[in-house]
Order: structure tokens, then sequence, then C-alpha cells
């Protein structure tokens, strides 16, 4: 099927008429998305290998798995520089809301109304454009999570976690001192890196869980040891993440005492943390383990877990970088949590092509440039979103996800009941799937497995393969992942 996109009339706007002509003038064709996966080398291939060898003499090329050819990759589909054409069930690990080259996002991209947008990347903390606040109304706050109005865009995940962790710090020092300004020994002390300036204050994580790789994210980290070693860090506290047994509805005593047990231990990481002088002011938690091994918990407990932050006065901080932008179902994975109270804050990425984080007032900065970079996000990105977020609800995609999800968790309980030696504890929510196999080494082996026959899928945990579609996954895709999948494992 070929689509050609014509571009909107630019109308009257800064850019000149010959360009607005010959904007007006361009088309792009858009390729059909295959219908199969095709493999005609080895992953990577004889040109993906030249190339990394090339990349190679400047930069680490350690996790490099094959070069892609992004102007042929369409929808589900990623096609490397050999030619090689693979059902992506990992999408740029999970940030590929709509798939590759879909015409609505051609089409913004092209669109000259919207050449500005591209052209110059503003310091929004300082000179944003006259459009950006409308245009946040109309993207980002428009899909906020219930009951939370304010948000700040920034660039990346992790850079997301950073400063809404500086905004949970400010608010429960805001609130030590009553409202009163900042004494004259903090101004100096901050200066130089001590107390009362910069006071000892910590974040509850959890074990397993990923926050990204800058110093702040990473003192949430306690996944790989190739994200931490040699890197200084802060002794902040760590408590337990639930680890379930599945199907979950098969195990609900089980399961029960096992949250139950996690939640206690966070209530006794935060009084010791107390007592030693350095109190918890935020729970930092990700609504679904995910890069720790697809690890999941009840709405129970995140709940009694956001009982226990207010309680004690700690910011309730919702890590969605990877569980957001609709791919559970629902646009947010703590909407099936049934919370009493929005989060304290929410941060999110990847799928939402910007990041940044949603806060309560209380979490909102009294003084400007405490939470500031040079460019705090890019509003071209929430040019892509908008279009993206038009898709979602045009093609009633929250509906689909459920549905493929639901499909595709099918696939692997069949799957694992047919191999039990090989496959288990298969969950998945979604677009958000995942198995385990005994051990990491059985576990890379079908990854390869099913790269080699046309499906790439991604790894996480000890011991797990974790499937990251996108939001136009459909059944005949799920198809196609399950005839490949018995066939490897068949051969195993």
């Amino acid at each position: 099927m070929i689509i050609v996109l014509r571009l909107l009339s630019p109308g009257s706007g800064p850019v000149s008429r010959q360009l607005r002509h010959a904007w007006s003038c361009y088309s792009t064709t858009a390729l059909a998305e295959p219908s199969t996966p095709s493999v005609k080398t080895a992953i990577p291939g004889p040109k993906s290998d030249a190339l990394r060898k090339d990349l190679d003499i400047i930069q680490n090329t350690d996790l490099v798995q094959f070069f892609v050819d992004y102007d042929r990759s369409v929808g589900n589909y990623i096609v490397d520089v050999d030619g090689n054409v693979l059902l992506d069930l990992f999408t740029q690990i999970a940030s590929i809301p709509l798939g590759y080259n879909h015409p609505r996002i051609m089409k913004a991209l092209t669109d000259p109304a919207n050449l500005s947008q591209f052209a110059n990347r503003p310091a929004l903390g300082m000179f944003p454009p006259a459009e950006f606040g409308k245009n946040l109304s109309e993207t980002l706050l428009s899909v906020a999570p219930p009951g939370l109005n304010q948000v700040q865009t920034m660039a990346c995940g992790a850079c997301s976690i950073e400063n809404a962790l500086k905004g949970a710090f400010m608010a429960y020092r805001r609130r030590e001192r009553g409202g009163s300004p900042p004494t004259q020994q903090e101004i100096d002390t901050c200066l130089k890196n001590t107390p009362p300036g910069c006071p000892k204050l910590s974040v509850l994580s959890f074990n397993n869980a990923f926050h990204g790789r800058t110093m702040g994210a990473l003192a949430l980290t306690h996944t790989k040891w190739a994200h931490k070693l040699d890197f200084p860090s802060p002794d902040w506290p760590i408590a337990s993440f639930p680890y379930l047994k599945y199907p979950l509805e098969e195990f609900v005593e089980e399961n029960k005492a096992e949250e139950t047990r996690c939640l206690a231990e966070v209530e006794d990481k935060i009084a010791s943390a107390k007592r030693s002088g350095q109190p918890v002011a935020c729970v930092a938690v990700e609504p679904m383990q995910c890069e720790g091994g697809d690890h999941y918990a009840s709405p129970q407990f995140f709940q009694g877990l956001q009982d226990i932050c207010q309680k004690n006065g700690i910011a309730f901080l919702l890590d969605e970088v990877q569980t957001g932008a609709g791919a559970t179902g629902k646009f947010w994975l703590h909407e099936h949590f049934h919370l009493r109270d929005p989060p304290n804050l929410v941060t999110f990425a990847k799928k939402m092509l910007t990041g940044g984080f949603y806060y309560t007032p209380d979490m909102r900065p009294t003084e400007g440039g405490r939470i500031f970079n040079t460019w705090i996000g890019d509003p071209s990105k929430v040019v892509l979103l908008k279009a993206v977020l038009d898709v979602i609800r045009d093609e009633s995609l929250l509906e689909k996800t459920k549905d493929t999800g639901n499909y595709m968790l099918k696939t692997l309980m069949e799957a694992q009941s047919q191999y039990p030696n090989v496959l288990s504890r298969a969950r998945g929510l979604g677009s958000l799937a995942a198995v385990d196999f005994p051990d990491g080494t059985s576990r890379d082996k079908m990854v390869n497995k099913l790269r080699s026959q046309g499906v790439h899928v991604g790894a996480c945990g000890t011991s797990t393969m974790r499937l990251r579609a996108t939001l136009t996954l459909e059944r005949k895709h799920v198809d196609v992942f399950a005839d490949r999948l018995h066939a490897a494992l068949r051969d195993m």
C-alpha cells in the first residue's frame, strides 16, 4: 500500500514565500509494512560488522547489536544495513510508540508550519516560543495522570528523575523551614557541599530497580554492576520489591504475604534512616520493574506504599518512563492501581518522545532556576507527541493495545504450558510482556535464535525475555512471533 502525504499549507509565518512553495510541492512516499520477516545473513551481517569496526575507532561499541537502515524500516519491522527484515518487539528499548516512519509523524516533520520548531532549539526556561504553553496544554496536560496539572519537560528519562528528586528535596526542606526563607548559613554552606545547606536527606528505592544512569538516578538503580562500578554513590536505603508468583490469580495468599513483608520492610527502612540522621524525603518506585526483570506488584502494594509515604510526609514518585504512554492499555500504568490520591511525582520519557515529570503543587519550585538547564526539553518533540496522541485517539490504540496484549499473553502462556521445563512465569500487561528461562544462558540462546528467524526481542533481569511492542502491533504480528517462538523452542 503506497501512501502519499500532501503537506498542509504553511499559512503566514516566518518561512519565505519561496521556501513555502518548495515545501508545498514536497511529498514523501511511505513504504508498505512487510508481511513477514526476511533474514538473508547472519545478524550482525558483514555490513554491520564493518560499520562497527569503523565506529569502534572513536567510541566503545560493545553493546552495538546491528546497524539499522531506518529509511527502509516501516511500522513494526526494522531493517538492518544488510537487508535483514525483523519483526521488532523491542522497539528501541520500548521507545517507539507508533512504529517506524509512521505517516502522521512524517507529516508533522515535513509540515512547513512546524519548521521553526525543528530549526531553532530554544532555552525553554528563559526564551520559550509563543505557542509553547498552548502546545503543552494540548499534549502533555491532555494526557496528564488523573489529578495532576503541573508538568515540567526534560530531555530524557534520567534527567527527569534527577530533577523530580530535586523537587522532592526542595518540598521537604520548605516544610522543615515552615515557609521561612533559607538562612544565610544554608546559602553559604550549600556552596561547599556541607550541611545545613546540603542536608543529609535520602531517597528510598528498591532492589532490581532501574531509574537511569546519571548520578542521582544511578543511586536508585540496582540492576547490573556495569551501571554502578567505580562510581561514588550515597548510602541511601534499599527495600525489597515483591517477587510474585504467576499466574497471580492462582497465588493470591502467597503474593499477599510477600507484599506485606515488603511494605513492612519499607516502614522499617524509613524509621532506620530517620534514626541515623538521614531521613527519607522521597520513595521512588517503578509501577513495574522493567530493566530489573519485569516484576509486577498488586494495586494493594502501591496503595500501601502511598499510605506509608503520606503518613511519614514523604514524596511518592512513580517512574513511568518505560510504562507510560499507553503501553498497558491505560495511558499510565499506575491508573490500574486506583490510588486514593495522585502521586506527588510521575516521570516520563521513551514513548512520550520527550522527557519530563508531572507533579503536585507542593512539589513546584518557588524560585526560578531551581529546576533548570539550557534546554529543559525540546519543543519539536512536543510537536511529534501531538501527532502520536492524535493517532492514539483516532485509532483507539489503548483498546487495541489491551486486546493485542491479551493475545500476546495467551501466546506466551500456551508456549509455557507446552514447554514447562524451558518457560515459566509468563506475564504481561498490554504491550509489556515477559517470560522467564531457567538461566541467562538459555534466555540469551532464545533471543539469538529468534533474531536469526527474524524476530527482535529484548532481555532483562537475570533470565527474562521481554517484549516491548509498539501501540500499533496487531494480532497478525503476534502470530508471526508465535510461529517463530515455537520453532525455536522445538530446536532447544
